[in-house]
């Protein structure tokens, strides 16, 4: 009789998609849950939520996904379409794989429900998400009977702790704790080279953001308070006057404000789409602008796309110092700086494919104001 219950409680077990061992290492994810795991054993991986795919990308094998959001299916016609002309490394880099896993989820800024028999049909051994939500994520576990790991972003971007908590979570979880390590130290050892170079100088011109991705929006008013890389890079932000901090949406008559002394402005490759067709029945938009007028605008890759870039958002951050610092950072070659970052984070040089993207436009450059929008 003892042999016949065990037997149904292990049926069971595996009808809801498998069985978490009380046995194994017990790590805590990045909105407090205690999740026993088996390091270095999981074959079927599922990544869920926004930018879950794109921190796994860093860290595991891109050959164990069972399946991925449509959102990240290039071969689906029916799927959300919102970065498709804006460049995501991660994405480019491993499309060719993703379009032939099968769904478990619609997945995009839009999709917050857990999708649970998509996921199911996707027989995960282990799940990364990034609904940050306790009890859903409890509720998923229950009900998949598979490991559900729970990471975060932030608002630093890629100096955000919970990046780095993010990295080394997945390293454990995947026996893959070196790749996290190098990952974790390159990004502090990019970041001491620019605050380095940098060293003792300063500047007094007022830099005006803007276009920076929020939920998948985003335009000339979208810009950003205390924003990390200018912090890094000790940029005066025109914006640092806002109350709340993070990206944000201000009133046309705030840019309107700020727009006789803004020094110069930089403008995120997300936006472009949306920037377009207001200057269009709107060519005086960027008129009373100092920075306009003076030349002084300068595209940027896209910071959000799905979530952070987050080797975009290390690449940016040279950028901008660029842009303001130029005799410090005239050696700086951009295409060359994009193959280093994104070799290391995703081992592929991917300038030419992100320069490419049709929002990329040829990639980080100064804009020239009197045709950029026009075509």
């Amino acid at each position: 009789m003892k042999n016949k219950f065990l037997l149904l409680v292990s049926l069971l077990c595996f009808s809801c998609g498998g069985v978490i061992s009380s046995q194994g290492t017990t790590i805590t994810d990045l909105i407090g849950r205690e999740i026993v795991i088996n390091p270095g054993i999981y074959k079927r991986v599922c990544c869920i939520g926004a930018g879950a795919l794109r921190m796994y990308s860093y860290i595991g094998d891109i050959n164990n996904l069972s399946g991925v959001e449509d959102i990240d299916n290039p071969s689906l016609t029916n799927r959300p379409k919102m970065f498709d002309t804006v460049a995501r490394p991660y994405f480019i880099a491993y499309e060719d794989v993703f379009k032939t896993l099968p769904s478990c989820g619609v997945g995009g800024p839009n999709a917050q429900t857990i999708e649970t028999e998509k996921i199911l049909s996707c027989n995960p051994d282990i799940i990364i998400s990034e609904y940050e939500d306790v009890t859903n994520a409890n509720a998923l576990q229950n009900k998949i009977g598979v490991p559900v790991i729970t990471i975060r972003y932030g608002d630093k971007g890629i100096f955000d702790e919970n990046v780095s908590k993010s990295l080394t979570l997945l390293g454990k979880i995947f026996a893959k704790e070196d790749r996290a390590t190098e990952l974790n130290n390159f990004i502090i050892d990019e970041k001491q080279q620019i605050i380095s170079k940098i060293n003792n100088a300063t500047s007094d011109k007022k830099v005006y953001i803007c276009g920076l991705g929020n939920w998948g929006t985003t335009n000339h008013l979208m810009t950003v308070k205390n924003y990390e890389p200018f912090n890094i890079c000790k940029i005066n932000n025109i914006a640092n006057d806002l109350i709340k901090d993070g990206i944000q949406k201000i009133e046309e008559e705030k840019f309107i404000s700020y727009s006789e002394n803004i020094d110069i402005m930089i403008i995120d490759a997300a936006a472009i789409k949306n920037i377009k067709p207001l200057y269009k029945q709107n060519p005086n938009m960027f008129s009373t602008c100092k920075a306009w007028n003076n030349g002084e605008v300068y595209l940027q890759m896209a910071y959000n796309a799905y979530y952070t870039n987050l080797e975009t958002s290390l690449i940016n951050t040279w950028f901008n110092a660029k842009v303001v610092y130029q005799d410090l950072f005239s050696d700086l070659d951009m295409n060359e700086k994009t193959n280093q970052i994104t070799k290391k984070f995703l081992n592929k040089e991917l300038a030419n494919e992100i320069n490419a993207y049709p929002n990329s436009f040829g990639g980080y450059q100064k804009i020239n104001t009197a045709t950029f929008f026009d075509n």
